[in-house]
């Protein structure tokens, strides 16, 4: 018998795709690629810079930034002692609503090291992060356990 309209390799042809198709995923399936583990330590490692870059940051789409602000606080009052406490109390209060529980922020540069937020045991820390930043005369360190 004759096949003159084609029906039966076109037949055949999808037999033979179907049948290809059903061998891939089956060879696809049986061959398991391992994900690999990932490790958390560098996302712990990541802590400190990212806080801040998220100091650093503008703050709600203007050009101030955290950073900017308690540097223009304690330039104006001349890095006065009441300047500084008013920086203080503004850091400590932004660092709290971030929920860190160990941290220590402290300006090196104008202040010599005054550290202007802290919470946590820093003696007890065996692992830790540090992350700089600077803003016009001001450089502030981040040091997160």
């Amino acid at each position: 018998m004759k096949d003159e309209k084609g029906s039966l390799y076109i037949i055949e042809a999808i037999l033979a795709i179907t049948i290809l198709l059903i061998a891939i995923l089956v060879v696809n399936t049986v061959i398991s690629i391992p994900s690999p583990d990932y490790s958390y330590e560098a996302h712990d490692s990541k802590s400190a810079q990212d806080m801040m870059e998220i100091l650093s940051g503008k703050i709600n789409f203007t050009d101030r930034t955290f950073l900017g602000e308690i540097s223009t606080i304690l330039k104006e009052h001349k890095n006065s002692k009441k300047s500084i406490r008013e920086v203080s109390d503004i850091c400590q209060n932004k660092f709290d609503s971030f929920k860190f529980t160990n941290y220590k922020f402290c300006e090196n540069n104008k202040l010599k090291g005054k550290v202007l937020a802290y919470n946590g045991n820093y003696d007890n820390a065996n692992k830790f992060t540090v992350a700089t930043r600077t803003y016009g005369d001001y450089s502030y360190t981040l040091y997160v356990w």
